[in-house]
């Protein structure tokens, strides 16, 4: 007995795994006493100490009442002393309250029972036990007579107490007021429960301070019972009553062994209020417990796990149960006691485990357990970095080992982590889902090379922590925490080859690597993993080679690489620890990965061991080291000892830990992170070989159970119940309850074949393996915290690469966009997380909803009918005459804080089930049957199948963000035949889940009755022009605001009312197809109005006071703008189509009751005057127009694009409410188009849509409820027309709130997915989420657009981005400012004084080439005009002048052999004039006006012409270098190249040979501009003091898709093609970019050339070039947003080498040139590139502006927004990004020849009249704006106070007045040109006038001469 008694109690003392800290252990309390039965028969003091009722321990207080007996003290030392030799340290003494104080007096006790007890607690110390007194036990005594008041119990026990405390206080130390609470409560002589538990509190609470105040040392408790037999509020105020009065926690429990679920929910609601609470367990019961007797210690473990697992702390345990079970033990055969010691010998946990659960059926070991998790359990999901992120080498990310692996062809298909999901662009994308999936953990990691490119610090990637950042943010915003790896195995190549994890040095590197994060990520991450999986690291990449870096060496390399990680691993623990965690409190731990294993052979002991192996090489091999004692596992240490003693060499080589290092490691994790996805069954190997192997070394091998289910990887089989037993063991083993399990990792993957969508083994894996965790939690009282389900996305899965899919979301790799479709698998976990678990019963449904946004219904204001034509006709007169610029302006800013943004559907189009559970068939479900009907025969027959879908439904909303869901409900499905005697309980019961789940998730329903799905039964009898609709739509509503209003507090009654009344019953395109346009829809709208009226008024009298809801109707509403709105016949038309389009319906419901005026003055003259007897539209008696007043609480619109109007005289016959509205519509064909021929994009419309409502119907609350566009493709998740669509339209909706103070407070985007288009089948697209039809999953996958929209709801609308703010300051001092222009642009003087020809000179006079015919022959003719072009200059106060000089000026045939002299001139005297007005002359060589006599003989494709153009450079550094200090060699050498020989729009207009000419030209304009650096370098520039480079010209290239790899990788091609294709050469290496190099090549090889069309420079060319620049010119203008585009392999042309495509973005604003659109952001972007890829040059703009067209306009107020904006945008990049920008060009001086268009296009400060000879150049208001910025040199910050350079000056041109044309004196009067011309005119006119009657009166006379008559008419004419 002793020995298993001490065995019991040291089990219980030191076992960590029952949660006993070692330094409790001294302390621990085990318990005895009263004397257990079968002990004390076998001890024969039976009869001598205990009395006979003592043995039934449910006698009360003669449990230890020794002094009540005639006992035989003397032996009772002896018991005493055996107690305390096998571990009892403690004795419980009941001291009986009537037989101390016999009369309830503490003055009068009964002393010989004091004695008697104080000798008795004598000899329990003497004995070294320490008693433990209970004060009262049971019922209150007979002899103590409490009274009538409460406080009177109280006053005796405390008198009894404090007595007990004198007299035995010196012995004990340890006291218990009261045990057995619920005979104690009945016993007192209250009635009200109340009381009586108000009594026995007041009495331990003073008790308790009556010890404390006047005794010290000591404890104090009462006896707490788990199955307290009280009402709840006695338990509850019981437990709240003590929590302030006791010293520890006395419980007393009973644990039945089959009712272990009962136990834990009966602990869980104890702990919620007992909480880091010392807890006792005074009594311990085990009931039922058969295998007691084999294993006593698993029930007392998981009681003792369960109260620690609360942060409470057991302090000692009950040990009667263990003294009865060795009194049974040793009661069997003396046999037994010969094996003892080997039947106590301590047990592995392995082998404990393996013993609990070994003999379990399949049927227990598979039962599954219907429970839930306990609470803030954290669900999560997770990703690894080189798993999903691609982006391999963006933004300087450095190279990592598995780039290389997939490099060098190591992994499937030869496949690479390039891109990978593109998650590295995907942020939003990515959080989109996890928005869906809501989980409260994600788990990623960071790529250690996306941070530190080469492993270290000197080097910082801050753009990867930029994603990181932002990722992090997006997480904390969307309520997940983030868990952040930091090593998930994609070490920097730079360290692998310093020797990687084998390199001690590598420690270092990876605690300064997490340093950085912590510093950096550490003030919102609270979960932190150094390692996942490090086993794996191990183990697959040094010791089998499946893995980077593919080093096989598993007995040294394999074990040298563990000892650095945990050598790694505790130091950045201590790191966090010493340095952060007191601040950022947070968490680290690492993340292992373990098998669960078996014996294969459970009887053979060897199996059993070599299972235990297994675990220890596998798991163990880490966690021992930090979670046991910081060295390895004893098994793994002998074992390797062992092989290599047997062995001739070494096998495996195990470092060894210094003791100093033991310390380090050990205890470094504050949670256990475990990986695990399958189970092995295990052998011992007999014959082992010397052979290093992982199998080998560990002597075992591994097996699998072939009916275990496969998956798609042979490593793992599906074995739920593994993850319970190894839970269990590292419970056991490692973790106890001290350290919290996070389980890391856990899934399976499936194959890249077969339905990867509906993954239902996947499905199943997780509901198996999650039960399991909940099993391991609630049977086996394993602290396990968390859940993470591999993973979020399918990704790159190491060598087996994409094969492989672990994700609960599928990603299509095919497809550039990677598009992510949940799965089956993602719905279902999500479920699970929203259960927490498995519940046998889902909660009931909510019963409130939360509103966004709604109004206090309230009702609106009367309104008095409309004029004609309406008084919103301001509208137009405000909105018509806006220029584009102020129209198109785009506008930053965010909706009010209470705006509901949401998304739209309707039953028919999405629902399907059509004729499921008794749902009746609608008119369109006949409609669509009939063959024809429907384009391709589409049906709703099943549509998205949303009826069986609500959980995905659900899913994709949450991920939006959506503040509210617009649906409708389906009539028939409902009441199948439409009467409220056939109600459909399944159809009901889907609204209610639907209703239910979006209510949990706070999404609002707004809900429409009717949605143009009519019950055909009630199309029968007339439909809606049977007036008993009206009741039986109210009888419909009526049951839907009864069964759903509780939730829903948003109603709609009809959806396009207008629609239903024109489509069906007027044309008869729509069912019911009546065809009678005249009456019908006038008939219909009438009943519809009166039964929305009808229903209004049911819900505002039954329901509104208890609902609180709103309702209205939804009105279709297009824009209609008058198309000539100066008309005033156009104007009134526009109004008229309104009222009969929106307020045929609105004006009756808004206004006063009745139709619009116009409506029924049109409609009942057009009746008159076809003869009818009355007018076709019905009237409204008086009663009816006051019923329907006011039946809306606000207003509901659906609009898509906008129309031109005119009025027209239409057709009386036939009939048409069409006709009756005596207007034509048209669009403008510059509008663009979608998949609708009547929807255009019209986004301007909006906001005057909603400004006519506004003026129109008083400003009521507006709710935009659809607004989407339609798109053909079938499969395009890339909508990008779609973003620009909500782009601009949700932007004008901001602008009509914000600027013109509309009542908006609501958006919903049309429409939440891809559906059923009614007429148009599923063929055009208007969801926000596709959905594959041909599917029969139906699976839904969220589109670019919808990520956008979510953005925007993120947003509440458009802020404007931080990068896009105002930046006051100023540029840097010395600063140039220029204004720039070109020769044959201004000069004119085509042929003057001996000036060549010019390939200008020649295209320009060729037809069909130039815009108008016009040329340069005169241009501005600045040839003329020095003067004139100086003095504007001055006025501009420009610090240079940009311009160009005509080499066919000077060089008339391009050679030297004839200088002209005169031309030459022209160019001193233009640059003296500069220099005497102190503007800096910047010269250009060559813009592009080569000499005709060089292009006849090749021109720029004959290489002689670089020493032409060195000759013609030396001419003017020779006689103009002396006073020109800054030289531009060629200009835009890109667009002579492209444009003049390849696409042929410029001069010489050769394009014939597009895939060859223009790298030629290229080729020859770098070596023409080396050659003529070199000269000026080597001759000039030491005399001259000069500079000298090339501009090139650039757009900004954007990604079109900015979270796509492809796009990005397309705006580089586009960039290094443009701008890289000169400047790569001459900036960086002498040489083409590689882009362009392979690109071009590939191209020319596939073309079946033998060589690249490309030129080649030779070794000595390339040492020429590179370098020839002494600053960066750079011409820009705009930006495009760029997209690959793979051109056929048979086009030769460098458009097609290029392989990309641009386009523009909607939103930006337009210039008078079709390719310039307006946007700043590009321009510092283009600036910043240059640095970076150039080594940061000295940049000069040398063009930048913006053009117009047509009439002038002399407040040219979008070129100064053009310039404040590209100006500041500059003063950014120098700043903020630190560009090394030296000059700003504007683009240009003044209006001037623009090449291929002619004078269409005007750039100019200074406009100049081409109508007048003289060419008048007259400033713009652009002119003072841009010499403002000058005179400030930049923007000085208006908070500062007024600046001295902001002063405006008077106009130094007096005579010159804005407008078409100078100035002229024309009858004495000042006139503009356009006035006096028309002066002019009316002169002549009055003139003929007085001829002719001059004449009349003659001829009357007869005095005319004929001589006379000529000189009149002579006279006349001249006139």
């Amino acid at each position: 007995m002793e020995l298993v008694c001490k065995t019991v109690v040291f089990f219980l003392l030191v076992s960590t795994s029952l949660g006993i800290d070692e330094e409790l252990a001294q302390d621990f309390v085990a318990i005895a006493g009263p004397l257990p039965t079968t002990l004390a028969h076998r001890l024969h003091l039976q009869s001598h100490i205990l009395p006979k009722e003592a043995l039934d321990p449910t006698v009360s207080e003669a449990h230890d009442d020794f002094c009540q007996q005639d006992t035989v003290i003397s032996q009772l030392p002896q018991y005493f002393s055996h107690l305390r030799e096998i571990g009892v340290t403690h004795y419980k003494v009941f001291l009986p309250w009537a037989r101390i104080l016999p009369d309830g007096d503490a003055k009068k006790p009964d002393e010989a029972q004091v004695r008697c007890y104080q000798e008795l607690l004598k000899m329990l110390v003497a004995a070294d036990l320490r008693p433990v007194i209970v004060l009262h036990h049971k019922g209150v005594p007979d002899t103590v007579a409490v009274g009538r008041k409460a406080s009177s119990f109280a006053d005796l026990f405390v008198d009894y107490a404090e007595f007990s405390f004198y007299v035995f206080g010196g012995l004990a130390d340890m006291w218990l007021t009261f045990s057995d609470l619920p005979e104690l409560l009945e016993s007192l002589p209250y009635s009200d429960s109340q009381v009586r538990v108000q009594a026995l509190a007041a009495a331990h609470e003073r008790a308790y301070s009556v010890y404390h105040k006047k005794y010290s040392g000591g404890k104090l408790s009462i006896a707490l019972g788990m199955d307290l037999i009280l009402d709840s509020t006695s338990s509850e105020l019981l437990s709240v009553s003590f929590q302030e009065s006791v010293d520890f926690l006395s419980l007393s429990l009973q644990y039945w062994c089959g009712n272990e679920t009962d136990f834990y929910l009966k602990m869980s609601e104890f702990q919620n209020v007992w909480k880091d609470t010392e807890v006792l367990l005074f009594s311990l019961k085990f009931l039922d417990c058969g295998s007691l007797e084999e294993n006593p210690f698993i029930p007392v473990a998981a009681i003792v796990a369960a109260i620690n697992k609360e942060k409470a702390r057991t302090i000692g345990y009950d040990v009667n149960e263990f003294l009865d079970f060795s009194s049974r033990v040793l009661s069997k055969a003396y046999t037994l006691q010969e094996n003892l010691s080997a039947a106590i010998a301590p047990r592995s946990s392995y082998q404990t485990v393996w013993e609990m659960f070994a003999n379990q059926s399949e049927l227990e070991r598979d039962t599954f357990l219907q429970d839930v998790f306990p609470s803030g359990f954290l669900w999560g999901t997770s990703t690894g970095a080189f798993n999903i992120e691609g982006a391999w080498a963006e933004d300087g990310k450095g190279e990592s080992i598995w780039d290389q692996f997939g490099h060098e062809g190591h992994v499937y298909m030869n496949q690479t982590t390039d891109v990978a999901c593109d998650s590295y662009h995907k942020t939003s994308y990515d959080v989109y889902l996890l928005r869906g999936l809501h989980p409260q953990l994600y788990k990623f990691s960071i790529s250690w090379p996306r941070i530190f490119p080469a492993g270290t610090n000197e080097t910082i990637g801050f753009k990867g922590v930029d994603y990181y950042n932002q990722l992090i943010d997006r997480l904390l915003e969307a309520n997940i925490e983030p868990m952040v790896t930091l090593f998930h195995w994609d070490l920097p190549q730079a360290l692998q080859v310093l020797g990687g994890w084998q390199n001690d040095s590598i420690i270092d590197a990876f605690a300064n690597y997490a340093d950085f994060c912590f510093t950096t990520f550490g003030d919102r991450v609270k979960f932190w993993v150094t390692f996942h999986e490090p086993w794996v690291i191990s183990y697959a990449g040094y010791g089998t080679g499946e893995h980077p870096p593919g080093i096989t060496d598993p007995g040294i390399a394999s074990y040298k690489v563990a000892h650095t990680i945990l050598k790694a691993h505790a130091k950045v623990w201590h790191l966090y620890n010493d340095r952060y965690r007191s601040q950022q409190q947070g968490r680290v731990g690492l993340v292992l990965n373990s098998d669960w294993a078996e014996p294969q052979t459970p009887a053979n002991s060897e199996d059993v061991k070599a299972s235990e192996r297994y675990l220890q090489f596998m798991l163990g091999w880490f966690a021992h080291p930090v979670f046991v004692n910081g060295d390895y596992p004893d098994i793994l240490k002998a074992q390797i000892q062992e092989v290599n003693q047997q062995c001739s060499t070494t096998v495996a080589q195990l470092p060894v830990f210094t003791e100093e290092e033991k310390t380090w490691v050990k205890g470094t994790a504050d949670f256990f992170g475990l990986s695990h996805y399958t189970s092995h069954l295990v052998t011992a190997v007999t014959n082992g070989t010397c052979t290093p192997g992982y199998e080998s070394i560990g002597n075992f091998s591994l097996h699998v159970d072939p009916s275990w289910p496969k998956t798609a990887s042979s490593s793992i089989h599906v074995v739920p119940w593994g993850l319970r037993r190894l839970l269990k063991f590292v419970s056991q083993e490692y973790t106890g309850t001290k350290i919290p399990i996070y389980i890391a990792g856990n899934g399976m993957p499936t194959e890249a074949v077969g339905d990867l969508i509906n993954d239902t083994l996947r499905v199943d894996y997780f509901r198996r393996y999650i039960n399991e965790a909940l099993k391991a939690i609630k049977l086996d009282a394993v602290d396990v915290q968390s859940y993470i389900a591999r993973s979020l996305i399918d990704g790159f899965e190491g060598p087996g690469g994409y094969s492989l899919k672990f994700g609960l979301h599928h990603v299509n790799f095919e497809d550039s966009n990677r598009p992510r479709t949940p799965k089956a698998s993602a719905y279902f976990y999500s479920s699970v997380i929203e259960n927490n678990g498995f519940p046998s019963k889902v909660s009931d449904r909510s019963s409130t909803s939360v509103v966004f946004g709604l109004p206090t219904p309230s009702k609106l204001p009367s309104l008095p009918a409309s004029e004609v034509p309406s008084k919103s006709k301001v509208v137009w007169q405000k909105f018509s005459s806006q220029t584009d610029f102020e129209r198109d302006m785009y506008v930053y800013g965010t909706f009010p804080k209470d705006f509901t943004w949401g998304v739209s559907s309707s039953a028919y189009q999405i629902e399907g089930g059509w004729d499921a559970d008794g749902k009746g068939p609608s008119v369109w479900d006949n409609f669509t049957h009939v063959p024809g009907n429907i384009k391709n025969n589409d049906t709703g027959d099943i549509a998205c199948n949303s009826y069986n879908k609500v959980e995905e439904d659900i899913y994709l909303l949450r991920a939006l963000g959506v503040k509210n869901y617009r649906f409708s409900l389906s009539w028939p499905r409902i009441f199948p035949n439409g009467r409220n005697n056939s109600i459909n309980s399944h159809g009901v019961d889907y609204y209610n889940r639907l209703i239910d789940g979006l209510v949990a998730n706070n999404i609002t329903p707004i809900v429409t009755l009717y949605h143009w799905d009519l019950p055909q039964a009630l199309q029968d009898i007339g439909g809606w022009e049977n007036s008993e609709l009206i009741e039986l739509f109210d009888s419909f509503a009526d049951f839907c605001f009864q069964t759903f209003g509780d939730r829903v507090k948003f109603w709609l009654t009809f959806n396009e009312p207008q629609v239903i009344a024109w489509v069906s019953y007027g044309t008869g395109e729509f069912p019911p197809n009546v065809n009678n346009p005249g009456s019908a829809p006038y008939e219909v709208a009438h009943t519809l109005l009166k039964a929305h009226a009808r229903v209004y008024h049911t819900y505002d009298d039954k329901y509104r006071a208890s609902q609180g809801g709103v309702i209205s109707l939804c009105l279709n509403i297009d824009w209609i703008e008058p198309k000539t709105p100066s008309n005033p016949r156009d104007l009134e038309a526009a109004d008229r189509y309104m009222q009969f389009l929106v307020g045929w319906f609105a004006h009756p419901v808004f206004k006063n009751g009745d139709y619009p005026e116009v409506m029924k003055w049109t409609v009942g003259n057009r009746s008159e005057l076809q003869n009818l007897p009355s007018s076709r539209l019905p009237v409204f008696t008086a009663e009816e127009r006051e019923y329907i007043r006011g039946t809306a609480d606000v207003f509901c619109l659906n609009t898509y694009t906008a129309k031109l109007v005119t009025h027209a005289t239409t057709r009386l016959n036939p009939f048409s409410y069409e006709y009756d509205q005596e207007i034509s519509t048209d669009v403008d064909s510059s509008w663009p188009t979608s998949a609708l021929a009547g929807h255009r994009a019209v986004a301007w419309g909006l906001r005057r849509l909603l400004n006519w409502v506004k003026e129109e119907y008083g400003n009521p609350p507006m709710y935009i409820i659809e607004n989407g566009v339609g798109i053909k493709t079938k499969s395009d998740v890339d909508d990008h027309t779609r973003i620009l669509y909500y782009k601009t339209y949700i932007d004008e909706a901001l602008k009509a709130y914000k600027l013109d103070g509309v009542n908006l407070r609501g958006y919903n985007a049309w429409s939440f997915m891809d559906f059923f288009e009614w007429l148009n089948g599923y063929e055009p697209r208007f969801g926000l989420h596709e959905v594959d039809f041909n599917d029969p999953n139906r699976p839904r996958t969220p589109r670019r657009s919808a990520v956008y929209y979510a953005e925007i709801i993120r947003n509440n609308g458009i802020p404007l981005p931080e990068e896009n703010k105002f930046l006051y300051g100023e540029f840097p001092k010395n600063f140039c400012w220029s204004v720039a222009t070109a020769a044959y642009q201004i000069e004119g003087a085509w042929r003057a004084d001996g000036k060549g020809l010019s390939i200008w000179d020649k295209y320009t006079h060729t037809p069909l080439k130039i815009s108008n015919d016009d040329n340069g022959d005169v241009a501005c003719d600045s040839y003329h005009k020095i003067e004139e072009d100086v003095e504007m200059l001055k006025r501009l106060k420009v610090s240079h002048y940009r311009f160009s000089i005509s080499w066919s000026r000077v060089l008339p045939d391009g050679t030297t052999r004839y200088i002209n002299e005169m031309g030459l001139n022209y160019y001193e005297r233009l640059i003296d004039a500069l220099l005497a007005a102190n503007i800096t002359p910047q010269v250009t060589l060559y813009h592009w006006d080569l000499p005709q006599a060089l292009q006849d003989i090749g021109g720029w494709e004959n290489d002689t012409i670089v020493q032409r153009f060195k000759e013609y450079a030396e001419l003017l550094f020779q006689r103009l270098g002396d006073k020109v200090k800054f030289w531009i060699t060629l200009n835009e050498p890109y667009n002579t190249a492209y444009l003049g020989y390849g696409f042929g729009t410029a001069a010489p207009g050769i394009s014939v040979r597009p895939g060859r000419a223009p790298y030629v030209v290229g080729h020859n304009l770098i070596k023409a501009h080396a050659e003529a650096w070199h000269l000026y370098n080597e001759t000039y520039r030491a005399k001259q003091g000069g500079l000298i480079s090339i501009t090139i010209n650039s757009d900004w290239a954007e990604p079109r898709n900015p979270h796509k790899q492809e796009d990005f990788d397309a705006a580089r091609q586009y960039l290094q093609f443009l701008i890289g294709w000169f400047a790569h050469p001459i900036f960086k290496n002498g040489d083409y970019n590689e882009v362009m190099k392979t690109r071009i090549r590939e191209r020319s090889l596939a073309q079946g050339l033998s060589s690249s069309r490309l030129p080649e420079f030779t070794e000595s060319e390339k040492q020429r070039i590179k370098g020839t620049y002494d600053y960066f010119g750079l011409n820009h203008y705009t930006t495009v947003l760029a997209y690959k585009y793979e051109y056929s392999t048979g086009i030769l042309s460098y458009d097609a080498d290029r392989g990309v495509a641009s386009v523009t973005d909607r939103s930006w604003l337009n210039s008078g040139s079709f390719w310039l659109k307006v946007t700043p952001f590009g321009f510092r972007k283009l600036l910043r590139w240059i640095k970076e890829e150039y080594n940061n040059p000295p940049i000069y703009v040398t063009e930048n502006g913006v053009s117009e067209r047509g009439a002038i306009d002399f407040n040219d107020t979008w070129r100064i927004h053009y310039y404040q904006n590209y100006i500041n945008e500059a003063l950014k990049a120098v700043v903020l990004d630190g560009v090394d920008l030296r000059g700003y060009t504007a683009w240009t001086l003044m209006d001037n020849f623009e090449w291929a268009v002619g004078y269409d296009e005007r750039f100019g400060f200074y406009h100049v009249n081409y109508t007048d000879p003289t060419l008048p150049r007259l400033p713009k208001a652009s002119t003072r704006y841009y010499s403002q910025i000058i005179s400030c040199n930049g923007f000085p910050d208006p908070a500062t106070g007024p600046h001295p350079c902001l002063e405006t000056e008077p106009d130094v041109i007096p005579d010159t007045t804005p407008g078409l044309a100078d100035s002229v004196r024309f009858l004495g009067l000042d006139l503009t040109s356009q006035r006096a011309e028309i002066a002019l005119y009316v002169l002549f006119a009055l003139s003929a006038i007085g001829a002719l009657g001059l004449a009349l009166i003659s001829y009357k006379y007869g005095t005319i001469s004929k001589r006379y008559h000529k000189q009149s008419s002579m006279e006349l004419s001249k006139m």
